[in-house]
């Protein structure tokens, strides 16, 4: 990745987590389609009113077309600052932050706050867990400990005085060099990596609501689970012939989950992560089906996990089929250390960043799932079962079925550039599989969910610019898609800017927001309209949905959360190149006079990313997961010290490092 990087973007980053993917070819080489081609298709008995128009509401809906603003917020202090920052009003209140520099080894949170670590990489979880230890790596140490580079993140609070909880969070990625000596034996080192993939549940306690939460060593539920856990196959895809393996003859379990990014808590108390960037573990068969649309290739794996496990070859015929079992919704049940975690192929395979589940009235249950990768899509599933409330057996029984049968989706969107980017559209949802029959033509249900990305190709899906995060308001049933950049938009034979991917080399992203036909989950149809086009404010073709006064610069939209007001959050990943700044947390109200204006919370240390976050308002908390401090650095020259911040010539105290430690952080208000 060495020149191919924007402004103070790590190599290394995009090497380990990515497998350099901007340095090979965009694997979708489909040619279909571009808006342009389908902008005037007419997709439903709704007209979209293009240029000065809008799209005409739905009835069944009883709110404004997503994108109308009220006319006080376009010149909302007529664009100038005044004074010191105000305090944000709602359901968190604070002083939003000034934007801090790239090279800042700081966590920075609010004057009227602050900050502690709950976990840190290597935090000992079990009883009998070894102390942290990184300049002796112990692979037998590290699957009881805590994991390296956590994305994913829930704080579940499971009583009724809010003194206990469960932190639910995934592992995605690892940096051998800043690890661990570079004389440590290279096979430990590799098993030892190995084991710091996954994902980890913690029990948390604290000693009222609204104080800071401490984790607890050895709770009943602590639980790591690895890159050697055992997974069960769940959907059609389960048992067939893509699945076998030498270990595996039957085609139903699988060993380990890898590249966990983003994910999501279900209402029925489970945890989905998505499995990303599977193809950097594999040394893979160049010519097998799906390797060049996955980005699968014979070269020596980033991480050399071949090494030491031969299921990581799959250039041969015993493991030639493993990497079909990665790339998949991974579900696991928080609540219970025992049950074993599922792959649900029924939801597809791709680089899923993760998945995030709403519930209509009546049970109707829909997942929205975003492939981070060039020029691909956005997908839909919808469960063929009904959700089922309450504790009983038979709910349980039944909700834990909902993602292994359903119907598939990805999204085909039309719509017209508008001025400043105040676009909007409509689309489809495009079935790949429904009522248990393959939509697409010359695939099987089975070739549909292992080759997921070939049949969305076939469907005609629209190439999108990264989608990250895609996750619905529980307040408004609205659909928020974080489209993180695309710098190969418009280069070379690849597609040109059009009205939902509105620039071309993309590099500070954007958001869309998306509305249900009838505002229901199983609709086949919705409206769409940009919601932020990112960037420094005075750039030109930046839109904050419509609000002209000042806003705190935002770039690259990583993952969303919503406050209990409805309000969205937006962390970052990827600032430094862009923008220079260190990744943050925004706040960006979705309603009212204040929408659009996006204002700061916080800033993460140098070369960190802000993942995962977590906004408990009415309690006065909010939780991100800090990944890849330090990135850039060696084991002799760190570039970070976050969060132990051992001072230079001063002697660790037990449990401490002076070095990066990927972290939970929670933010509290001072007492």
């Amino acid at each position: 990745m060495a020149g191919q990087t924007h402004g103070n973007r790590s190599a290394v980053t995009c090497h380990l987590k990515c497998d350099s993917a901007c340095a090979a070819p965009v694997p979708n080489q489909s040619t279909e389609p571009s808006f342009r081609d389908i902008a005037a298709t007419a997709l439903s008995r709704r007209s979209v009113l293009l240029g000065g128009g809008a799209v005409a509401a739905s009835a069944a809906v009883p709110l404004s077309f997503a994108g109308a603003v009220p006319a006080a917020a376009k010149d909302k202090n007529n664009g100038k600052a005044k004074g010191k920052a105000k305090k944000v009003a709602g359901g968190l209140a604070f002083t939003p932050i000034e934007a801090v520099d790239a090279a800042e080894d700081a966590f920075t949170v609010p004057e009227e706050y602050e900050w502690t670590a709950i976990l840190r990489w290597g935090d000992p979880l079990f009883d009998d867990s070894p102390r942290f230890d990184p300049e002796n790596p112990s692979a037998e140490a590290q699957e009881k400990q805590f994991g390296y580079n956590n994305d994913y993140l829930d704080i579940l609070v499971d009583d009724e005085d809010g003194t206990h909880a469960l932190l639910c969070c995934n592992h995605e990625y690892t940096n051998r060099a800043i690890m661990f000596p570079p004389d440590a034996d290279p096979e430990e080192v590799t098993r030892t990596l190995m084991a710091a993939h996954g994902f980890a549940v913690v029990e948390l306690e604290r000693k009222r609501a609204g104080r800071p939460w401490r984790y607890i060593q050895g709770a009943p539920k602590n639980r790591r689970i690895t890159a050697s856990t055992p997974f069960e196959l769940t959907g059609a895809a389960a048992g067939s012939e893509w699945m076998v393996t030498a270990d595996d003859p039957e085609g139903r379990t699988v060993l380990g989950t890898l590249g966990n990014c983003a994910g999501g808590t279900t209402p029925w108390g489970t945890i989905l992560s998505g499995e990303e960037n599977f193809n950097g573990y594999f040394k893979a068969d160049p010519d097998a089906r799906g390797a060049a649309r996955y980005g699968l290739n014979d070269r020596d794996s980033v991480y050399g996990f071949e090494s030491v496990d031969p299921r990581f070859d799959a250039t041969g015929d015993d493991y030639r089929n493993e990497p079909y079992r990665f790339g998949y919704i991974v579900e696991i049940d928080p609540s219970d250390p025992t049950s074993t975690p599922r792959k649900h192929t029924a939801m597809g395979r791709f680089k899923h960043e993760g998945a995030n589940v709403r519930v209509d009235e009546d049970g109707t249950v829909a997942a929205y799932m975003g492939d981070d990768e060039r020029f691909d899509y956005l997908y839909k599933f919808v469960s063929s079962r009904k959700f089922m409330a309450g504790d009983s057996a038979e709910a349980k029984a039944n909700n834990m079925l909902l993602l292994t049968e359903g119907d598939l989706y990805v999204a085909r969107f039309s719509g017209r550039q508008r001025p400043d980017n105040d676009n909007l559209g409509r689309g489809m949802w495009v079935p790949l599989v429904k009522d248990g029959r393959s939509r697409v033509p010359q695939m099987s249900v089975e070739e549909v969910l292992v080759f997921t990305r070939e049949a969305a190709d076939k469907m005609r899906a629209t190439p999108m610019d990264r989608c990250e995060d895609v996750e619905p308001s529980l307040k408004t049933g609205k659909v928020y898609v974080a489209c993180t950049n695309n710098t190969n938009r418009g280069t070379g034979s690849n597609p040109d800017a059009d009205a939902a991917n509105p620039r071309n080399q993309n590099k500070e992203g954007h958001v869309i927001e998306l509305t249900e036909s009838g505002n229901k989950a199983g609709a086949t149809s919705f409206d769409w309209n940009i919601l932020l086009v990112c960037g420094m404010p005075d750039q030109a073709g930046t839109y904050f949905a419509g609000w002209d006064g000042p806003v705190a610069p935002i770039s690259c939209p990583d993952n969303v959360a919503f406050d209990s007001e409805g309000t969205l959050w937006i962390s970052t990943d990827g600032q430094p190149g862009t923008i220079g700044l260190a990744d943050a947390l925004h706040r960006v109200p979705l309603e009212g006079e204040e929408r659009g204006h996006v204002t700061q919370f916080l800033a993460v240390p140098n070369q960190a990313e802000t993942c995962g976050p977590v906004i408990h308002d009415q309690d006065g908390s909010v939780f991100v997961a800090v990944q890849h401090p330090g990135e850039d650095g060696s084991w002799e020259e760190q570039n970070s010290f976050f969060p132990d911040y051992v001072p230079a010539q001063q002697r660790p105290r037990r449990g401490e490092w002076r070095g990066p430690r990927p972290s939970v952080v929670q933010v509290t208000k001072i007492r």
